[in-house]
């Protein structure tokens, strides 16, 4: 069942292809040029072109033909094309038979055939060709009456039969009549066959529009039609065709600048029409996916498909190139015009596929690092695609500006390349951070500053870029030609890269600083208090030499306190609000033995007095808090168990969870 179902799948698309190529021809066709031609040549006299207007008719009538073959159902396609091949079966035995009675009436030879051995060889030929046209029409056409379409061998019988050549002419004549007096009575049977068909499809379309609305009819269709690998299929089939129709009309060989040329025009030939355009934006689109699905296998194997990212799919790709072409007009340029624009347009679209691809290798590629995964091939697999993602986008950037003249729009094309590579280089410094930390034995203290830093500078970084191509538009604008288009860009460059980037970093900034004072406030745990603690980190599942206690008397590190108070300002055990430790003048801070443990050590919890356990409190700077909430269970804070064979450093999150650096 599941070859039956590829086999119809691979059907259902493949014989709609040449109902758009079709639409294509159709659309290529300038009607009114046709008759021009036709006045000015000696064919104007002729009756059959002096209904023009007729011919105008039929070719919108073509038009909706095709509509009409894109969107038959599958079984009706079938049969259709199945009627189209038993037509050309018959022409070809037409064809067979007339090539025999000329080669006849070129030898003269009326004799028996088994005398002459070139005559036995042409019979024997023909007999061979006709048998097989009507053995296949009679398959194609499910049916045992094999006569029906064996009247090309009435010419090949009459030989056999001693019969005169100029009477073989005319038995050659009178098959071919009564083979098209079949076709023409099968049609005239078969004539209401579309308007029931038409009749039955308006029927269903308007149950559907009543019961489900437009929207889903369209989706139904777009479903049962396969759209965007109809139009992939169809683009593909249009450049092979001119990639053929170029090196099939060249003797020399193609040198590589010459290639790269050749493959530009052939994708401009390939997108002059509406039609060809949509088949360019999704086959970009399959491109893009298959691009990203390499990456995520390259980066994790077969594991990547498990969990798959639906947010990478290559339509952001298609998509921008479907608004650049509109915006730009592509298909209202002449060719080499819109080879130049595609090259641009193009080297966006791989920037984008770049950018989407750092998007995947990023998280991975800082969960590598921060993991205890010793296998060098994994490692080797991340560090290769960041090194390839932080040389190639500056190699395009590079090689773009060899070809055209640096102008702001371009300065605008090839910063988002740079951007990548800036993104690239700030993971890898991360990467390179936690692989020096593995290799110690020994949690850094400080890390997470110096990831912080990490992060802010590439950042900051970023944002320089932006201040610069916004500095060189404004400087373009003033100085040189002023265009509505180019403030408009200027102005919306400036709000989202340059002004949200920057109020980004400083919400940032007083988030952190925010954090730092907080933790700065909170008493640090003693020697005997750890002891007593016995436990672990409640966030990052580590064993603490120190830690800060907070009001409600939970213990953490301060480190990783700090990374939790960026996202919000509670306990993560019991999520009471921290509030600002600055005390009164009046107020006496609470001596450290008399705060009680957490989670005090089940071999000491027995050893003093029997208090009530309704009455049992304990006190932090004169707050009174429930033992109960503070006997929370580390395992409160973080429900997610740890992924097993695979141990995580504390300092993960800064750059996943608890990196505010915008």
């Amino acid at each position: 069942m599941l070859v039956k179902d590829k086999l119809e799948a691979v059907l259902n698309v493949g014989l709609r292809v040449p109902s758009i190529m079709l639409l294509e021809v159709l659309y290529r066709w300038d009607v009114s040029s046709f008759f021009q031609k036709i006045q000015r040549s000696s064919l104007n006299n002729n009756p059959l072109f002096q209904y023009k207007y007729l011919a105008l008719y039929l070719h919108y009538v073509g038009y909706i033909l095709s509509l009409v073959l894109l969107t038959l159902p599958r079984q009706h396609l079938v049969k259709l094309y199945l009627y189209v091949l038993t037509a050309l079966l018959l022409f070809a035995g037409h064809q067979v038979s007339r090539d025999y009675v000329r080669s006849e009436l070129d030898s003269g030879y009326e004799g028996p055939l088994y005398l002459e051995a070139l005559s036995m060889n042409r019979f024997s030929t023909a007999l061979i060709a006709q048998l097989v046209v009507c053995t296949l029409c009679s398959c194609v056409m499910q049916t045992k009456r094999i006569w029906l379409f064996s009247a090309h061998l009435l010419p090949l019988v009459a030989r056999l039969c001693l019969v005169p050549l100029e009477t073989i002419v005319f038995i050659n004549r009178f098959a071919m009549i009564f083979t098209g007096l079949e076709v023409i009575y099968f049609l005239a049977s078969n004539l209401l066959v579309p308007y029931n068909l038409a009749k039955t499809a308006y029927r269903e379309l308007v149950q559907v529009v009543e019961v489900y609305g437009l929207l889903a009819l369209g989706m139904s269709l777009w479903n049962q039609l396969v759209l965007p690998v109809l139009f992939m299929c169809f683009w593909l089939v249009l450049f092979a065709l001119q990639i053929y129709t170029y090196f099939s009309s060249r003797d020399k060989p193609t040198s590589r600048e010459r290639l790269l040329f050749l493959f530009l025009t052939s994708i401009a030939e390939c997108c002059s029409t509406p039609y060809s355009l949509l088949g360019l934006v999704f086959t970009v689109s399959f491109v893009a996916l298959g691009v990203l699905t390499l990456c995520k296998f390259y980066l994790q194997g077969y594991r990547a498909f498990m969990n798959d990212n639906t947010m990478h799919r290559g339509m952001t790709e298609g998509i921008t190139l479907l608004i650049l072409a509109v915006q730009t007009g592509l298909i209202e340029l002449q060719v080499i015009h819109r080879a130049f624009l595609l090259s641009i347009i193009l080297f966006i679209v791989v920037a984008s596929i770049l950018q989407s691809m750092l998007e995947i290798a990023d998280p991975i590629v800082l969960a590598l690092g921060a993991s205890r995964d010793k296998s060098l091939w994994k490692h080797f697999r991340a560090v290769s695609l960041c090194l390839f993602l932080l040389v190639f986008p500056a190699y395009m950037a590079y090689m773009i500006c060899q070809f055209f003249h640096m102008d702001f729009w371009l300065l605008i094309i090839i910063s988002s390349s740079i951007l990548t590579s800036l993104q690239v280089l700030g993971t890898l410094l991360i990467y390179i951070l936690f692989m020096v930390e593995e290799v110690r034995k020994e949690p850094v203290q400080n890390m997470d500053d110096v990831i912080y830093y990490v992060n802010g500078t590439y950042r900051l970084l970023e944002f320089l870029v932006a201040l610069v191509v916004v500095a060189y538009g404004v400087s373009e604008t003033v100085f040189g030609e002023w265009t509505v288009m180019g403030s408009t860009i200027i102005f919306i460059h400036s709000y989202y890269n340059v002004w949200l980037r920057a109020q980004l970093g400083w919400q940032s900034f007083l988030m952190r600083r925010d954090a730092v004072n907080k933790i700065k406030s909170l008493p640090t745990a003693s020697d005997l208090q750890l002891e007593q603690y016995n436990d672990i980190c409640a966030i990052c599942y580590q064993d603490m030499k120190s830690a800060v206690i907070t009001p409600c008397s939970h213990f953490f590190h301060a480190g990783c306190l700090k990374k939790w108070l960026y996202v919000q300002e509670t306990c993560p055990l019991c999520h009471k609000q921290l509030k600002s430790q600055s005390q009164p003048a009046n107020a006496t801070a609470a001596p450290a033995q008399d705060i009680l443990p957490a989670n005090p050590n089940p071999a000491e919890a027995g050893q003093g007095e029997p208090v009530a356990e309704e009455n049992k409190t304990m006190t932090q700077n004169g707050v009174p808090v429930e033992e109960s909430q503070a006997r929370s269970s580390s395992s409160h804070a973080n429900p997610d168990p740890e992924p097993e064979g695979q141990t995580i450093h504390p300092q993960v999150a800064n750059t996943n969870d608890f990196d505010m650096t915008g």
